[in-house]
């Protein structure tokens, strides 16, 4: 699952740019930093790519989230009584000023820790690692959260993380829990899946499609140009096809449109499984042409329904953010940020970097209070070759939203193999 939600997300970014990361040429001297957060409030850094390629609001949930978390614990006497201070950065979704925040942040401003990072390409990860900086809580977009020590993706981590290459020796591992679930709780046996004819939308397809075919689906590709995709074709070939699932490696403006042809066609089917990027309330807007298809839109993910207002954890997000248009990236970068708070109260009174990071190392899985599925970072050795995971999964319903099936996410659990990819 964790290793899903990573490539789901890099998929969306690839789709539409590419970007060159740059590392950094200074001396290793460059890099020692007190492990002491100086006198007064305590500095973190959200590094964003606000301004991407992607489009403007692409990547700002999760920094939304961790401002709002901050607000509301600064409000409660912050942490010990000093103030937390957030610094943003928007990296532009490029490498060259995603190694411009992490300087920025570093060196001049001096901040303690990273919260909730969510960047398009995060080429300032091996500085922050050599920096012996804490990143809490980032979105796992790219590589970087399965590659460097001191580095924390919000979904955790059980690869080596030695600075020398993703997983075990460049290869990572992903579950089979999502077609599973599909299978067993909606009976479902066929599933389509549709791609552009480009690299990164083609490698993810295949990565879906050998999960579905280690489950027993009979699976229907589908690929369209990427630059004139003839979505109404494949609506016509799922119709005649009687297709039970549709899973995509589309962005979110492809997704749309395929739901239109679907509703144009009259494809009616168990579900268009969409990722967590998209888990948002934009989806009236978003699929405005497509009711019958939007309501067939169903997701999972490793995090609580940000539409669960009555979970106690869930409800105090809903009401820091009122007001907003809420999405699970939101509700993951507050649990990010508490994360980090909760790290910070088991050193005090003497915060320090090594005595946060061992809390983010224990051997005990963190929840953030049920807001997140168990995560931890206990490195194996060996690559799982089965795991038990369970997975968060709701359904889209007009006038309702985001309803949570299959019960508490804490049981909906599978052990189901772990499959290997390159990156």
């Amino acid at each position: 699952m964790r290793r899903r939600r990573r490539a789901e997300t890099l998929l969306c970014a690839a789709l539409l740019t590419a970007s060159a990361g740059c590392g950094s040429r200074l001396p290793e001297n460059a890099f020692r930093e007190a492990t002491r957060p100086a006198a007064g409030p305590v500095k973190v850094g959200i590094i964003a790519s606000a301004t991407s390629p992607v489009g403007g609001d692409a990547f700002t949930g999760p920094g939304e989230g961790a401002r709002a978390w901050f607000d509301v614990l600064n409000a409660r006497g912050g942490l010990g009584g000093r103030p937390v201070e957030v610094v943003g950065c928007d990296d532009g979704g490029s490498g060259i000023g995603n190694n411009a925040c992490v300087r920025r942040l570093l060196d001049e401003e001096k901040v303690f820790a990273l919260v909730a990072t969510t960047s398009l390409s995060y080429a300032g990860a091996p500085r922050v690692s050599r920096a012996g900086v804490p990143d809490i809580g980032g979105q796992p977009i790219g590589t970087a959260y399965d590659t460097y020590p001191h580095l924390y993706g919000i979904y955790g981590s059980q690869s080596p993380r030695d600075g020398k290459a993703p997983g075990w020796g460049g290869t990572l591992y992903g579950g089979t829990e999502v077609y599973r679930y599909f299978k067993r709780e909606q009976g479902a046996r066929s599933a389509a899946v549709v791609s552009y004819n480009q690299a990164a939308s083609a490698g993810y397809a295949r990565q879906i499609t050998q999960g579905l075919r280690a489950e027993g689906y009979e699976v229907v590709p589908e690929q369209v140009d990427f630059a004139l995709p003839d979505f109404r074709a494949v609506a016509a070939d799922l119709k005649a096809r009687g297709t039970d699932l549709v899973f995509d490696a589309l962005d979110t403006h492809g997704n749309a449109r395929l739901c239109e042809a679907m509703d144009a066609a009259g494809v009616r089917v168990t579900a268009k499984v969409t990722n967590v990027q998209n888990w948002d309330d934009r989806v009236p807007a978003d699929f405005e042409d497509a009711r019958a298809c939007r309501n067939s839109l169903w997701v999972t993910g490793s995090s609580r329904n940000h539409a669960d207002a009555a979970d106690p954890a869930v409800a105090e997000f809903r009401a820091a953010l009122a007001g907003k248009t809420l999405s699970q990236w939101q509700l993951e970068g507050w649990a990010a940020a508490m994360w980090f708070t909760d790290a910070a109260r088991s050193c005090l009174p003497d915060l320090t970097r090594p005595c946060v990071e061992r809390f983010m190392e224990r051997p005990e899985p963190y929840t953030a209070r049920g807001l997140l599925l168990p995560a931890s970072f206990v490195p194996s050795p060996v690559p799982p070759a089965e795991r038990r995971t369970c997975l968060s999964v709701a359904r889209w319903q007009d006038g309702t939203g985001w309803v949570t099936q299959g019960g508490d996410m804490t049981r909906t659990c599978f052990e189901v193999p772990q499959l290997p990819y390159r990156p």
